[in-house]
């Protein structure tokens, strides 16, 4: 199992535009691509105007291909630009837990 994590900070008090656009849109076009959402949180304390998503994926080749996917998908593209301005830097990291971390079990590298 591997988790990407994406973190974007935002401008200054665009959080409630962004998640509004997000949830009536954006949403349901990455579920439907990328599977498995584990969180989606927004920051209230410490660095403000941040967002982070987390997704699971089985193996990196596994969250290539669904990445592709989503990115060739003309509700995505549509999508895109609604969000874009909002966003001033954006961070990907991808994730695998320790073999104690909660979660579905995984194998040891």
């Amino acid at each position: 199992m591997f988790y990407e994590v994406r973190t974007y900070r935002l401008k200054n008090g665009a959080v409630p535009a962004y998640l509004k656009v997000v949830e009536e849109e954006g949403i349901a076009i990455q579920a439907r691509h990328l599977g498995t959402l584990v969180a989606y949180l927004f920051s209230e304390i410490g660095p403000i105007n941040e967002i982070v998503h987390i997704w699971a994926f089985d193996s990196l080749d596994d969250r290539e291909r669904r990445r592709a996917a989503l990115l060739a998908d003309p509700a995505w593209q549509a999508f895109l630009p609604k969000i874009r301005d909002l966003i001033e830097v954006a961070e990907n990291k991808i994730m695998k837990p320790a073999p104690f971390s909660p979660g579905p079990p995984t194998k040891p590298a």
